[in-house]
């Protein structure tokens, strides 16, 4: 499952809305974006 974020008002939008609306529910903005999960590496000793 996709979660989406608002660019204004930061809110989640799950990927149901964004399939039928490409737009915000909330503020009605239509810049929507997928935040990046951050990876992290560890180092083998």
């Amino acid at each position: 499952m996709t979660i989406y974020k608002c660019f204004y008002c930061r809110r989640e939008i799950k990927e149901e809305i964004v399939k039928r609306r490409v737009r915000c529910p909330y503020c009605s903005s239509k810049i929507l974006y997928k935040p990046r999960t951050i990876n992290t590496k560890v180092k083998a000793e």
